[in-house]
């Protein structure tokens, strides 16, 4: 195996490894090369979003693009997650800050269903987003 592989195989470890750290949160390609820069590791931004992609591609990691306006937003799901696209996920952005919310809730879950049952629209909770204002910036 040649260094160039092996260097590769050590940036794709890291970026794991952070990745893991933030299970259930959502970054962005730029928060992850923030921190490498930070950290002092040598980890391009073409190769950190060429590594997101794999990992989006492999199921490790989900990839939300919320509006035209924002960053694509990651969040590691592992390993042994196998995404069948009835996972129920709402997102919230605050209309201020711009943080971004994962929001797993049942009673939207209930919305969906009417939405579907009495409206025939079927609702793509990935893709929706609730626009208002964060706790912090109410």
């Amino acid at each position: 195996m040649n260094s160039r592989l092996k260097y590769k195989t050590k940036q794709r470890e890291i970026l794991l490894e952070y990745l893991e750290s933030f299970q259930g949160k959502h970054i962005t390609a730029s928060d992850v090369y923030e921190y490498f820069r930070s950290q002092g590791e040598s980890i391009g931004q073409s190769t950190i979003y060429r590594q997101l992609e794999s990992l989006v591609d492999e199921g490790m990691i989900n990839k939300y693009i919320i509006d035209g306006n924002s960053p694509a937003c990651f969040e590691y799901v592992g390993k042994d997650h196998h995404h069948d696209g009835g996972e129920v996920c709402y997102h919230c952005k605050c209309q201020k800050c711009g943080k971004l919310i994962h929001l797993n809730c049942d009673e939207l879950e209930e919305i969906q269903e009417h939405l579907f049952k009495d409206h025939r629209f079927k609702l793509d909770p990935i893709r929706t987003v609730f626009y208002g204002l964060c706790e912090n910036c109410i």
